[in-house]
This record gives C-alpha cells, structure tokens and sequence, in this order.
C-alpha cells in the first residue's frame, strides 16, 4: 500500500472489493456524453452498466491488474499489453449482447473501433479510471495515477489510454500525458483522445504518439 499525502491507501484491489467497485464505475461512468451516446434513457443504462462494469472488473482482477484505495471510493484497471492483444470477437459479441441487449451494437462499435487503434509499442493500457461522483476533487485520481505512474517509470514502461471527455483529457495532460489523434464515433457520437505517456526523458518532455497500424475487426 502507498499514501499520498493525506489521501486514502492506494492498494490492490481483490474479489472482495467487487461490490462497492462496480458500483463506483457505474456511477462514475453514468453521465456524460459517451454514456448518453451508448444508451440515451438514464435508467435502462443504470441497469445496462452495472452488468457491464461487473463484467469489466472482473476482468480486470483475472487479467489485469486492479487498484483501489482503502475507502473504496475509487478504481483503476490496468492491463499490461506487452504485446497487440488477441480478441476473441465471437465471444466477446455474446457478451456484449448478454450485458446490453437492444444497446450491444453500440457497446461492439466502441469496443471495436478502440481495437483498431490500440498502438502496437508494448505498454500498460488503463481501461478504466472512476472515483465514487460523492469524492471528486479530492485527488483520489491523481493519486492512482501516480501509484501506477511510479511503477511504470521505474521498469521503463509507457502508459495508454482512452479520455471520453475534456475534464479527464486535462487531467492526463497534467500528468504527462500526450494527445494523439482522436475516435469520432458515428451517428453523431462524442469525440474520444487517445493519449499516450512515454516513459521519462532526459530534457523532462513529452515522448511523441507512438505509430499505429490500424488493424481490422
């Protein structure tokens, strides 16, 4: 466990973190207008999102690598991709269609266009950051960021990541990272950053966005 300043502990998270966890992503996660663009009534996505982020944290604690804080009031779930990722396409649709039923078509297009343009440099990729609405502005984010930030300089690893909307894009350019190009999503979708953050140079800069070959579903 590592403290920053007065902030909660940040630690691994476990399987029996998973209740207050999903409900923090769910909650995180449900305004905005990437959650507006996937499911427009607030109600059927409040119950479409939490089987999804049920789904994702789970994933995370078998796959990846999960933080929290001692209070539980947020979550982070990185994977380590030293490599491009394989995705099992098939499954992946059951699933999606499983958790959001009339909205999975959506869910498939994002998941989809998000691995088409996931660079090919090994690095950490942070699917998803959340910290509980009730606890904003407290640094809590920040101080997840940092914990991992911190392990990634040390063995010399690049961090990526996906920025929904202009307050968390400003966040991770505070914290290193650099704008690349961006995901327009169809049918009058938000904008999505892709955003990249190099291990640390000698001058204290920005290591440029890493190529990309674009790859097809």
């Amino acid at each position: 466990m590592t403290r920053t300043n007065n902030r909660p502990l940040v630690r691994t998270a476990t399987k029996a973190d998973a209740g207050p966890l999903i409900a923090v992503l769910a909650e995180a996660f449900h305004h905005g207008p990437l959650a507006d663009w996937l499911i427009p009534d607030p109600d059927e996505r409040r119950t479409v999102y939490y089987r999804y982020f049920k789904d994702a944290l789970h994933a995370g604690l078998e796959h990846g690598q999960v933080h929290t804080t001692s209070d539980q009031t947020a979550v982070a779930i990185w994977y380590p991709r030293p490599e491009p990722a394989p995705t099992d396409h098939h499954q992946r649709l059951e699933t999606l269609e499983r958790i959001a039923g009339p909205y999975a078509p959506k869910f498939v297009l994002l998941e989809e266009m998000f691995d088409a343009v996931h660079p090919d440099t090994p690095h950490h990729y942070l699917a998803y950051l959340a910290v509980d609405p009730t606890h904003h502005n407290q640094g809590i984010g920040a101080a997840l960021l940092t914990d991992h930030h911190r392990h990634l300089d040390d063995i010399g690893i690049p961090a990526y990541l996906e920025a929904s909307n202009l307050h968390n894009r400003r966040l991770y350019l505070r914290h290193g990272y650099t704008a690349g190009p961006t995901i327009t999503l169809p049918t009058h979708g938000p904008t999505i950053w892709r955003m990249w953050r190099g291990t640390p140079t000698t001058n204290g800069g920005r290591t440029p966005f890493p190529h990309t070959t674009r790859r097809n579903p």
